[in-house]
């Protein structure tokens, strides 16, 4: 074999290495989620529910944080968050899930936005918060839960959709009614689109 050859397998099997260990968090999320679908093994917010195949899904704090059982998911919602700003909210995103300045809270009429960016590049995808990364596995009729200042608001899943980044409707939505959207990039991983999340709130505990 010549050495050009031997040079260029090994520039290729650096290159797949490295994006290997960068999209590492993307994959650890797909193969979990996917053995646990395979074990039926099911996740609550309910501390009494027990068995062989369901677990208990901690939420960080009761005083703004997202946890979404079907995923496995729960973070700490950072508040007032401008999503402009790419210095303000790429700090945010190190400490969970930020709500977009000028959107509602719960328990307000309005829309409550709330966003994870996978990434600002390619290179940072194990920089930033991973919550969303199985954001795309949601269907409608899914629960979403966010918890406020002691209280647990309940949101049922009514669309999924991928749009362009240009598209920024999805901000106010309805001012007359209480709902719930969550952003990420897409696919996971990427910011080359957006996947959108909306639901309605349903409930308040």
């Amino acid at each position: 074999m010549s050495p050009f050859k031997i040079i260029s397998g090994l520039l290729i099997l650096a290159g797949l290495t490295v994006l290997g260990t960068i999209f590492w968090p993307v994959a650890q999320a797909e193969i979990e989620y996917g053995y646990n679908s395979a074990l039926n093994i099911r996740y609550s917010l309910n501390p009494e529910f027990s068995g062989t195949y369901e677990r208990i899904l901690r939420v960080p704090d009761k005083d703004f944080s997202i946890a979404i059982p079907k995923i496995a998911a729960a973070a700490p919602i950072v508040a007032n968050v401008d999503p402009q700003n790419k210095d303000i909210y790429l700090a945010a995103l190190r400490q969970g899930v930020a709500q977009a300045k000028g959107t509602a809270v719960p328990g307000d009429a309005g829309n409550i936005y709330l966003f994870a960016h996978s990434a600002d590049t390619f290179y940072n995808v194990n920089t930033y918060n991973a919550i969303f990364f199985l954001l795309g596995k949601l269907t409608k009729g899914d629960e979403v839960f966010v918890y406020y200042k002691d209280r647990r608001f309940k949101y049922v899943v009514d669309a999924v959709k991928v749009v362009n980044p240009e598209e920024i409707n999805y901000f106010t939505v309805n001012p007359n009614k209480n709902t719930l959207t969550l952003q990420t990039g897409s696919p996971p991983g990427t910011t080359l689109r957006r996947l959108i999340v909306t639901a309605d709130e349903v409930g308040i505990q």
